[in-house]
């Protein structure tokens, strides 16, 4: 048991050298990994759906020759298919869908050598930063299992922080990857808009505002996983500009000094917990002492044109999701089979108009623009992740007479994440501090358009100056 644990806290890149020079094999770590699974899946339910026996199989025969052969890695239930796996995006309305074909970034996943041992607990259709979806209950955080993973990818999230895998898929569409990193003490890069593929289902979803990764332990897996994933698919409407090498090569290479704008205000008004203002005075110090030049300073942002536009093309895209999944699975969708706070967003969007969604996207790229004039002059854009530390279990949770509370709440915990998803800018939240109730707290840093390469020369250098892979929480043991 002590020597699964430890290779458990491995991260991927270390397990995968070691099945390379066959100190261990796959099979060897796909049983870890689904032992540890079934031992704190209980307690964390990370874990929604198990692919087991498919994981054995692919790990006892040939696979194939890529940076992660063997590493035992899980998908979020979410917009990544795998053939003849239920994909639920979180709703008792899909409980039996099962596609028929892998997702690009699934076939990208496998040719790198990793193996899917399962899926992983998500929000319903993603909407909420929050995961405790009614057809499945909710995640719970292993640094405090009262407490929320964040979302929408908290299982992943869960799973990683918890030792069940090294990393895990993970999208963002408002935060969805940087939120739960914060939570719970991971690494989590929101890359460029169409750096990852999103086919062949989809060119892109809500005019680019959700993109793919991971949420990982360390900087170099998410490096080295984004150079497998990256790359346009064959028929994708546009793509990132290409990487001038691959990311892995930033790791450890000199960031140079740079200019550091940080805030520690939102844009639209709400508080920030003093825990989450004190983590980007401390992030902060650290770039300073590490010879970067720190300013504070913040972009303009009309906040409230920003969430209105916002809502609009969240709630049509609502719309547009279970719409489609009616078509898919030729069955209409009917109130009782969706949560409030989802019904109450795809009522918003189905009275949205075809002009009025066109003019909220001509408003966000007008922001767009603004935001990218900023970063002529600076180099990143640090603040908060979240405004809170991750709160209770249940307060995301509205009343009958107000199916929107959820909504609302969302909004004044993650003030700061979704702007990137409007510009499309990488982003990325990185575990430098915990709280004195021992609850990690994330910073959040924005690059420019295309430039994940400097976040991670950054990201790397914060690492080495202040590790946190060795952080476990309570609930891993």
């Amino acid at each position: 048991m002590a020597k699964l644990d430890e290779l458990a806290f491995l991260d991927a890149t270390a397990q995968a050298e070691m099945v390379r020079r066959r100190e261990v094999a796959a099979l060897e770590l796909v049983e870890a990994a689904i032992e540890r699974i079934e031992r704190l899946n209980p307690v964390l339910n990370a874990v929604v759906t198990p692919m087991y026996e498919q994981a054995r199989a692919a790990a006892a025969g040939k696979l194939p020759k890529g940076p992660f052969t063997g590493v035992p890695f899980l998908l979020k239930d979410m917009i990544a298919s795998y053939a003849g796996v239920r994909m639920t995006l979180g709703t008792s309305f899909l409980h039996d869908f099962v596609p028929n074909r892998d997702s690009e970034l699934v076939v990208r996943l496998k040719r790198a050598g990793l193996i899917i041992v399962g899926k992983t607990n998500a929000p319903e259709l993603g909407l909420l930063p929050t995961t405790e979806p009614r057809q499945f209950g909710p995640s719970r955080n292993p640094w405090d299992t009262n407490r929320t993973t964040g979302g929408s990818s908290g299982g992943s999230a869960v799973a990683v922080a918890a030792g069940m895998v090294p990393m895990a898929h993970a999208n963002d569409g408002g935060g969805s990857i940087r939120i739960p990193a914060s939570c719970c003490g991971l690494f989590g890069l929101k890359p460029t808009r169409a750096r990852n593929p999103l086919g062949p289902a989809f060119g892109d979803i809500m005019n680019g505002l959700i993109v793919e990764h991971a949420v990982t332990r360390t900087v170099r897996d998410s490096a080295a996983l984004l150079d497998a994933t990256s790359g346009p698919d064959v028929g994708d409407p546009y793509w990132a500009p290409p990487a001038e090498r691959p990311f892995l090569k930033e790791v450890g290479a000199a960031p140079g000094r740079l200019c550091i704008a940080f805030a520690t205000k939102a844009a639209t008004g709400v508080p920030v917990h003093a825990d989450c203002v004190n983590a980007v005075h401390d992030a902060a110090a650290l770039c300073a002492e590490l010879g970067h030049e720190v300013v504070e300073v913040a972009p303009t942002v009309d906040a409230e044109l920003v969430n209105r536009a916002f809502m609009t093309l969240w709630s049509a895209g609502c719309t547009a999701t279970i719409e489609g999944a009616a078509l898919t699975i030729g069955r209409m969708p009917t109130q009782d089979q969706f949560e409030p706070p989802t019904w109450a967003i795809y009522e918003m969007g189905r009275k949205q108009t075809a002009s009025a969604y066109l003019l909220a996207l001509t408003m966000l790229q007008a922001v767009s623009r603004k935001i990218a004039q900023f970063f002529v002059d600076y180099d990143m854009w640090l603040t908060p992740t979240l405004a809170e530390p991750p709160l209770p279990l249940g307060a995301f949770d509205s009343p009958p007479e107000d199916a929107m509370h959820a909504q609302r709440r969302a909004a004044a915990f993650a003030p700061f994440t979704p702007i990137c998803n409007v510009t499309g800018q990488p982003a990325m939240s990185v575990p430098l501090f915990w709280n004195a109730d021992g609850l990690p707290i994330g910073v959040h840093f924005v690059g420019r358009f295309g430039d994940e390469a400097t976040l991670f020369r950054l990201a790397a250098q914060l690492e080495a100056a202040r590790p946190w892979a060795n952080r476990h929480p309570p609930v891993s043991a």
